[in-house]
């Protein structure tokens, strides 16, 4: 082996390493029984991250302009409980917030397809904490998505 292959190989990762040794770790999805591609596809983290921010600006505008009217710390913390209202609220009943509605998303149980409140709130409180989200497995679903059994799939 080459010095430069052994390092890229560092660099891209294991998942890169075991599929240039011939794994086959299949497509994001496939072991949930979801398609590759297309509605019901697992939302690709660009997507979901987008959401997220149009999500967390709306928050900050209503905490910003109706709550704290100015900027300073207490606008961050007015905007994380808007978020957390509405994120706990909008995922359990319709299963979208607004941003993730306007990039073409939806949160699902793995089991009945639809989310109930209680696993709402929980994914909710999980993403609010913020290391949960950034930890994600081979199909790029979030610690809190794994924990509450849900998956954000593409509509």
């Amino acid at each position: 082996m080459d010095k430069r292959q052994a390092v890229g190989s560092w660099l891209s990762g294991p998942r890169a390493a075991m599929e240039e040794a011939g794994a086959d770790f299949g497509y994001r999805g496939e072991q949930l029984g979801l398609p590759e591609d297309g509605p019901g596809s697992i939302a690709r983290p660009g997507r979901r991250l987008g959401a997220l921010a149009v999500d967390w600006g709306l928050c900050v505008l209503i905490a910003y302009g109706l709550i704290t009217d100015g900027y300073g710390q207490a606008t961050s913390n007015w905007a994380l409980l808007i978020f957390f209202v509405t994120s706990a609220l909008t995922v359990g009943s319709v299963g979208f917030t607004p941003g993730k509605r306007l990039f073409g998303l939806r949160v699902i149980a793995l089991e009945t397809g639809t989310v109930n409140p209680p696993r709402a709130l929980l994914r909710t409180v999980l993403l609010c904490l913020g290391l949960p989200a950034l930890i994600w497995d081979r199909d790029g679903r979030g610690l809190h998505d794994r924990m509450a059994r849900t998956v954000e799939v593409r509509i």
